[in-house]
Order: structure tokens, then sequence, then C-alpha cells
């Protein structure tokens, strides 16, 4: 089991457009944020409209023997709304988008918080559920100028959410078994005044999970063998879709994402870290990154950490970044046919 290399692509899912290029908060493909894996509360109108899920349905095959079991992981960001506060008084604070204080800028932003959720079935039997919940929590920063003076204050903010994973199975012969896993956002929302920003605080967001066996093997949704074709149509796979990960030809792990992707997925051993966006080219981000303006990389840093570890270290080892990526080629094959 290669633990790491499935960790590695599982997080390239998770933090997907969690920031892009041109990596400033201001620029507008940033200003709506979380589009893949997005699990709402059940009573987010678009849910009830059916334009949006608060579930995830994923179904699988795996081979198995008599002392098989499997370790269901959900993974997903819990969203933390970080909101700058103007001082209007005493006890009195405003709302705003940003706030100067003496040289420093100051401007709201939504942070994220990794979690993890993990079930263990000893056999593949008996169907199993777990209901989950993180609490909500708050905390305020005062901002004061040079003079001492309150000028506001950071307040970051993190609601309630609940949810549940179930898992069953049917046996379809004496090895053969069908995984059946459901995640639920069982969040409470109020619908009257439900926006999708208040909505995605009550979300599970970049939600997938990562399934490893022991005593079995997961059978590929996108290559079966010939004998097991007309079962693996018969699984549905509603959010997400799994594929074999890790190193092939193994087959003990599965990793169940939001974005479609091939068996054994693979983040590039060139790739210093991530650049949240696995559609581009780590070269032609590097070189993207370099060409932004002192006013630009001064609000890429106050995004948050995330963003300014990228820009550290591209700025950094720009130029090995560039030495590791550029003309590599993966495998190279004959344009020769024999005759």
């Amino acid at each position: 089991m290669n633990h790491e290399l499935v960790r590695k692509v599982a997080d390239a899912v998770l933090y997907e457009g969690y920031m892009l290029y041109p990596y400033r908060p201001s620029a507008i493909k940033n200003r709506q944020r979380w589009t893949f894996g997005i699990l709402y509360p059940p009573a987010f109108p678009e849910v009830r409209l059916g334009t949006e899920r608060n579930s995830m349905h994923s179904e699988c095959l795996a081979e198995t023997t008599a002392d098989a079991s499997v370790r269901v992981e959900l993974r997903f960001l819990h969203l933390l709304a970080r909101q700058v506060e103007r001082a209007n008084g005493m006890d009195s604070f405003e709302t705003v988008s940003a706030l100067g204080v003496d040289d420093e800028l100051f401007e709201s932003w939504d942070e994220a918080l990794e979690r993890s959720v993990v079930i263990e079935l000893a056999n593949l039997n008996a169907p199993q559920q777990l209901s989950f919940r993180f609490p909500a929590s708050g905390e305020t920063e005062p901002l004061h100028d040079r003079g001492g003076r309150l000028a506001g204050r950071i307040a970051r903010t993190q609601h309630e959410v609940r949810g549940t994973i179930s898992v069953s199975f049917r046996h379809l012969d004496e090895k053969l078994v069908r995984l059946v896993i459901d995640v639920f956002n069982d969040t409470a929302l109020d619908s009257r005044s439900a926006s999708r920003n208040s909505a995605l605080l009550c979300s599970l967001l970049s939600a997938h999970s990562i399934l490893t066996a022991s005593g079995a093997q997961f059978v590929s949704l996108l290559d079966p063998p010939e004998h097991l074709r007309e079962a693996v149509d018969a699984c549905r796979n509603v959010g997400n879709f799994p594929v074999l990960a890790g190193d092939s030809p193994e087959r003990d792990m599965m990793l169940c994402s939001p974005i479609v992707l091939y068996d054994y997925p693979q983040v590039a051993p060139e790739s210093a870290s991530s650049f949240f966006d696995a559609t581009e080219m780590d070269e032609m981000l590097t070189l993207r990154v370099m060409t932004l303006t002192d006013e630009e990389k001064c609000e890429m840093r106050r995004a948050d950490s995330r963003v300014r570890e990228l820009l550290d270290r591209t700025e950094q080892s720009a130029r090995q970044q560039l030495a590791r990526t550029h003309g590599v080629i993966r495998s190279m094959h004959s344009t020769n046919e024999e005759s």
C-alpha cells in the first residue's frame, strides 16, 4: 500500500481550485470558490430543486477472502470565514471587506480546515453507519494602530457541520462483493435566508473518500476483466467516481473522487508542491507567478498562509522548479511500424 502516493493525489483533489492564478482574492475567478465535491445542507434551496447535492453515493467491487476488511476515510474541507471589522466605538464593529491599519491592509477571506472521518469495517457482512459532528467555533483578534488605539478586529467563524457515513455490502458470489458507501450532510440550515455563501459555511467542501482493503482486491471500474464487466456496469456512482490508487498493479486502495480521474493517478514527481490547479502545468504557473507585480504579490501574501507559502516557495526556488519540469518526457514510443 503506497499511502504517501495516494495522499498526495487526494490532497491535490482536496485543494483543487482553492486559489487560482493570479492568486489574488480580488481576481474574478477567485470570487466564487469551492466548485468540486460540495455537499450542501439538505435545506439549501438548490438541493431541494435538485441542482445541487447534499449526499455522495459510491459503489465499487472487491474480490474478497474470508478475513477481508475495509477502511473508509472521508475527507473534506470545513470553511473558516475570516471577516475584517472596523471599530465604530467602544463595543461597536462594522464588517468591511478591507481595513487599513497604519501601513498594513487586512482583508476578509474564506480559509478552510481539513477534516477526516474514518469508519473501520472488520468484516464485509453487516452494514455499518457512523454519525460525525464538528462543532462551531469563533475567535477574534484585535487590531491596534501604532498609537495603541483599537482600529478594528479580525473575526474567524466556523459553523457546525454534521453528517453520516453509511456502508453496506451485496455479495454477488462467493468472493465478489459490491461495496455501497453513502455520505450525507445532515447540518441544519435556515432555508429562508440561505444564500450560497451562508450554505457553504455548513457544507462539506471537496468531499472525497479513500478506501483501503486488507484481504481483498478492488476491481477497476474503467478497465475491468471481461467476466466482471456486467457487474461493473451495474455500479452506480453519484457525485464521485472510484478509481484504483497507489502503485500499479496493486488493487488494495481506491480513491472516490469528485473529479474524474484515471486508474493510478499520480502527482508528477517533479512538482514542488500544489498550485491548486492540477489542470495547468507547474512550469507555466511558476513563470506566471514570477511575472506578478509587487502590488499583486502583496495582495497574494495577505490571502492566507497556504497562498503565502506558494509565493515564498516559487520566489525562493523558481529556477530549480523550472529546471525540474522543463522538457520532462514520461515515456517514448517508436513511431516505426513493423512490416
